[in-house]
């Protein structure tokens, strides 16, 4: 499926990275790539190759850079990114990056929250891996939530005069476990409920209960405790639902899908067969309307699986879609350059990069010996369709459920807010459409949900279009 693109990363020296997160900057997507003992890199596309641009705090080349995550969480309208360090142990000799954008002399400048005055021994010293930003209320600010190792779970929201507070212990995040992974987004209600992976016992899923949490994952059917979680990922199972997927480190890999109030663990064998999985994610690569699963596997060559499609069902509506077909069958598919069978993966993110409609794919190494970054994407003449719903603030709003209904049936994405494995995908709803390899597909409807309930539909959205959505608030 994928071609090697390496070559357009500018100055793709080796090292030894983590994580990455993708926020919006003002001429395109800027991808912050996280290193252990490293400098950051913080890359945007510029005249046909990935340029680095990181510098000064930013760059932070004297402290251990795991999990990234991007958000607005002071409701300026532009995002902040959250950096996690983390020692080989259980605490840190440095605490992690609050990067806040600042107007300084005309010219954009990153800050250090953490460094204020009034946070003065408030940073975070504890171990931990990955960051996903969190909307409480559904107001269009955001907290960060720090999955911690044998450590609490840390939840950091930032008030109007700079201070920042760890809320974990006052909503009902304060657990202490190995977090790995984490997943905010309407799971279980219209509101941002949270997964959380874990190493070496159940997993949590926190109901979100009008700003407080209460864990439900046993009786949802998702605690797996012998599953030593790593990537977390939603994926759109065709049928007008949502499954979360969870990939293990040399356990068996779990597809947990929408059933009876709760979920039931459909995994097919292709995606079960046990891993040294980090990254996961769900993506339309090559355009042809499904979404297929990427294993970013640590040692081994990655995996991908797609769905199997019933091809009889074209032409029915939406709603006959989600009513007669259930959750897909997967098979696994070839990756072509992308397999990596001596990789090292440790994170791994996607984004249309180049503005084309296709999505690139980028994998960061660093488990062991340094490497470069890969890039790679899915050649295709297959058409293409981008949502991107803004905050009452105009930021993204991670978490918003974006539908789009098409002559074809009905396709679902969630605005990624953080993170499948140390990572966050760019926050932008990718559709394709198909044309080429795969039925062509009409757009009917294009609608947005935020998170406070509000909705906005536009009707029949063109297509190889990316379309803005303001929230209805913010007019």
């Amino acid at each position: 499926m994928f071609r090697d693109r390496s070559a357009a990363i500018a100055d793709n020296r080796p090292i030894t990275g983590a994580g990455a997160a993708v926020t919006t900057g003002s001429a395109g997507p800027l991808l912050l790539i996280t290193g252990v003992g490293c400098p950051n890199q913080l890359r945007s596309w510029a005249d046909g190759r990935l340029r680095d641009r990181a510098c000064g705090i930013i760059a932070d080349g004297n402290r251990r850079a795991i999990g990234v995550a991007a958000a607005d969480l002071d409701a300026d309208g532009e995002e902040e990114l959250y950096v996690h360090n983390a020692d080989a142990g259980g605490s840190c000799g440095t605490t992690d990056l609050l990067l806040d954008r600042i107007d300084h002399k005309g010219r954009q400048v990153w800050c250090d929250a953490f460094a204020h005055a009034v946070n003065a021994d408030r940073g975070n010293l504890t171990a931990g891996r990955s960051v996903a930003a969190l909307d409480r209320f559904g107001t269009g600010r955001y907290g960060m939530v720090v999955a911690s190792s044998a450590a609490t779970t840390r939840c950091y929201e930032l008030g109007d005069d700079g201070e920042i507070t760890d809320m974990a212990d006052v909503v009902g995040l304060d657990i202490s476990c190995e977090a790995r992974s984490l997943l905010a987004a309407p799971l279980v209600t219209d509101r941002m409920d949270l997964f959380v992976g874990v190493d070496g016992g159940p997993n949590r899923l926190f109901r979100n209960d009008e700003g407080h949490f209460i864990d439900v994952a046993a009786e949802q059917g998702v605690a797996a405790p012998e599953a030593d979680a790593r990537g977390a990922t939603l994926v759109d199972t065709g049928d007008g639902n949502f499954a979360i997927a969870v990939a293990s480190w040399e356990a068996d890999n779990h597809l947990f899908v929408p059933s009876n109030g709760g979920f039931t663990d459909r995994s097919p064998a292709a995606f079960t067969a046990p891993t040294r999985a980090r990254t996961l994610l769900a993506a339309d690569f090559d355009n042809d309307g499904r979404q297929e699963l990427f294993v970013n596997v640590c040692g081994d060559s990655n995996r991908l699986l797609a769905p199997i499609v019933d091809t009889e069902s074209s032409g029915e509506t939406a709603d006959q879609t989600a009513a007669n077909h259930p959750a897909p069958d997967w098979e696994s598919r070839p990756l072509g350059a992308a397999s990596e069978p001596a990789g090292r993966g440790t994170g791994a993110v996607v984004a249309d990069l180049d503005g084309d409609g296709r999505l690139e794919l980028l994998i960061v190494h660093g488990d062991g010996d340094a490497r470069p970054l890969s890039l790679y994407d899915a050649p295709t003449d297959n058409d293409w369709l981008r949502a991107r719903p803004m905050t009452q603030y105009g930021a993204p709003a991670r978490g918003a459920v974006v539908t789009l209904d098409t002559d074809h049936g009905r396709q679902r994405r969630v605005i990624d807010a953080g993170s499948g494995y140390l990572c966050q995908s760019e926050p932008i709803a990718h559709f394709g459409l198909g044309g080429a390899t795969a039925p062509e597909q009409t757009p009917r409807r294009l609608t947005v949900r935020w998170l406070d309930g509000r909705e906005r539909t536009i009707e029949e959205p063109a297509t190889l279009t990316t379309h803005e959505i303001a929230h209805p608030a913010s007019e």
